[in-house]
């Protein structure tokens, strides 16, 4: 069973069934599954995506500066984060939100030493703001911070998706679902798993993922103890 992991959840796991905006009884589901692993004994961080409110790709692709639609995104992760930390909290998990952007009043500033004192205490650590910095991904943000922490495995959750296609199996009916890839393959074959930044720090940090469907109920801590679901992405 993994120690210490990293969580990646998408705007569009939050999001849920709804059209826009956070869905509560998603959330909560998520939650619970953290729980779950939590009382494993397993030390959590979790980076939330902003898509579910906005994305700064988009929003430049229709004419915004790209730097100003991405700071509006660092500050829509926070929005979900808070939602995040809000659910685990009244399920009795400790946690700290960590904004690598300055929002004193709600939560604390990212510095690296103190995210790893808080997992060794027990705590979930949900990373927001991305790196505080525009023209990088969530997916990059995870990727440093799980490396930063030390973290073993990073945990890829998907909303509706159960690993990783080869096309999109939502318009072609004969996907087929990749068991195990590479970086190198994910890089070469152009695959939407991850931006090429993220994909590139893995394979150069010896940092495996996994890419798996999170709306299924225990997926979190099967994937935790090391089960073979969705896709597992290795190093080689």
């Amino acid at each position: 069973m993994y120690k210490r992991i990293l969580l990646k959840m998408s705007g569009e796991a939050i999001k849920g069934k709804t059209s826009y905006g956070i869905d509560s009884k998603m959330v909560t589901s998520i939650a619970q599954q953290i729980k779950a692993a939590h009382d494993l004994g397993v030390q959590i961080g979790i980076v939330v995506g902003g898509g579910n409110i906005w994305r700064g790709k988009t929003a430049s692709e229709l004419g915004m500066d790209r730097a100003q639609a991405d700071y509006m995104g660092m500050l829509a992760t926070i929005m979900n984060g808070l939602a995040v930390q809000d659910a685990l909290e009244h399920l009795g998990v400790p946690t700290r939100v960590l904004s690598a952007i300055q929002v004193n009043e709600i939560a604390e500033p990212y510095i690296r030493r103190r995210a790893i004192r808080h997992l060794e205490k027990g705590r979930v650590c949900i990373f927001v703001g991305g790196l505080g910095s525009p023209y990088f991904s969530t997916d990059t943000a995870c990727i440093l911070r799980a490396t930063e922490i030390g973290a073993e495995i990073v945990l890829m959750a998907k909303n509706a998706t159960d690993g990783v296609y080869d096309s999109d199996p939502r318009t072609n009916p004969n996907a087929k679902l990749y068991k195990e890839l590479t970086f190198n393959e994910i890089l070469s074959k152009n695959l939407s798993v991850m931006d090429a930044t993220a994909a590139s720090l893995c394979r150069d940090n010896q940092l495996n993922l996994i890419v798996f469907n999170m709306s299924i109920e225990g997926n979190i801590v099967r994937a935790v103890k090391g089960e073979q679901i969705g896709t597992l992405v290795k190093v080689k």
